[in-house]
C-alpha cells in the first residue's frame, strides 16, 4: 500500500465527523465550556462530601445530578453532530453516515 492509499471506504464514511476539530462559534464553545465548569464543580463537591462522610443518599442525589449534566451535554453535541455531519454527509449522498449516527446515539444512551 502507498502513502495516503485507502484499502477500503471506511475512511470515507463520516470524514467531517474524524476531523481534530468541529468548527463552533466562540458562544457555543463558552455555553459548551460552562456546561463542563459546571460539572467539575459538582464533582469536586461530591468528592468533598465523600471526604466529610456525608450522608450516602446526598451524595446520590449530586451523582445523578452530574449524570442527567453529562447526559445533556451529550445530546447537545448529538444534535449539533446531527445538524452538521451527519446532515452534510447526506446532503453528499453517504447515506452510511446514518449507521454511525445511530451508533453515536446507542453509545450515548
Amino acid at each position: 500500500m502507498k502513502d495516503g492509499q485507502k484499502t477500503d471506504n471506511t475512511q470515507d464514511l463520516c470524514a467531517c465527523c474524524h476531523h481534530k476539530n468541529t468548527p463552533r462559534s466562540a458562544r457555543e464553545q463558552r455555553q459548551l465550556q460552562s456546561r463542563i465548569n459546571r460539572m467539575i464543580g459538582q464533582l469536586n463537591g461530591i468528592k468533598g462530601m465523600i471526604d466529610d462522610n456525608r450522608y450516602c443518599g446526598d451524595i446520590l442525589i449530586q451523582i445523578g445530578a452530574v449524570e442527567s449534566a453529562l447526559q445533556s451535554l451529550g445530546y447537545v453535541i448529538l444534535q449539533d453532530h446531527m445538524q452538521t455531519c451527519v446532515a452534510e454527509e447526506v446532503r453528499k449522498g453517504n447515506d452510511g453516515i446514518l449507521s454511525e449516527a445511530i451508533e453515536l446515539i446507542r453509545k450515548l444512551k
